[in-house]
């Protein structure tokens, strides 16, 4: 009966970061999230307490403004609630449970393979395509300002880097092995897929990005499992997002740099 209740857990999670994070319906968002914690009294202790830590950094994304605004003001609101998010299980599993459970495994005690190194070549192929085709097909590049000066082409730049590194850190690192804990790998990396591409389509994947950003979670959880090196799933974003920052002005300011055929 407990794992009845610790699948409706899990699922209650899901859908609450759907409804607060990605949809915006803070009221029925809350109530969801709401249940969820009370079922968590229904369940097996080591699970309540775990997946705890993931409810309290979902209740995190609900009181923040996630968007692409680069201002500085919400440079640092923003990136403190992602710091605080990142931070609550990490610290909690560490200094109070102390099972070490979140914890940043950059490598893998190993150089990597050549099929990973082209794996990595073959992201850029494919995101060199897929990425301009998105933003100009469902106009989501608007999502974003670019404006001219280096000052803030620069904040753009290591905003859109900054972020795709703390996606891996929480959504691969954090929630993707908390649930492998309970969980086996497809549902694990299921449930983690949803609330990565809820974070990001409130972020500025709009249209059918969401679908776009959902497979490429799982990938990622995926490629996380069989490399077991936090290092090598941040590479491959971080080539993506340098991707999606070229495509980004070149959507907005398609003079200044013609590399791509959208």
């Amino acid at each position: 009966m407990k794992r009845i209740f610790e699948y409706l857990a899990i699922l209650l999670l899901c859908a609450s970061t759907v409804v607060l994070v990605a949809l915006q319906l803070h009221i029925y968002g809350w109530i969801l999230w709401g249940i969820g914690m009370t079922s968590l009294l229904l369940c097996k202790r080591e699970f309540s307490k775990n997946i705890l830590l993931l409810y309290l950094s979902i209740a995190v994304f609900g009181f923040t403004p996630i968007n692409t605004d680069i201002s500085s003001f919400h440079i640092v609101t923003m990136g403190a609630a992602l710091f605080l998010a990142l931070g609550i299980p990490y610290s909690i599993s560490r200094f109070i449970y102390k099972d070490h459970l979140v914890r940043f495994r950059f490598h893998h005690g190993r150089g990597w393979y050549k099929s990973e190194v082209m794996y990595i070549g073959l992201t850029l192929i494919v995101t060199y395509f897929l990425l301009p085709f998105y933003l100009q097909n469902t106009g989501a590049y608007a999502n974003w300002n670019v404006d001219p000066g280096i000052s803030m082409l620069s904040r753009l730049f290591i905003g859109t880097m900054g972020l795709g590194i703390w996606d891996e850190l929480f959504f691969i690192n954090t929630v993707f092995v908390i649930f492998q804990r309970f969980l086996r790998f497809f549902w694990a990396n299921l449930f983690q897929g949803i609330l990565f591409s809820s974070f990001l389509y409130e972020l500025g994947f709009t249209g059918w990005g969401f679908v776009m950003i959902f497979f490429f979670a799982l990938i990622q959880g995926w490629v996380f499992k069989k490399t077991d090196s936090l290092l090598y799933v941040i590479t491959i974003h971080v080539a993506l997002d340098a991707v999606l920052f070229l495509s980004l002005i070149h959507a907005h300011h398609p003079d200044w740099m013609p590399l791509f055929f959208m």
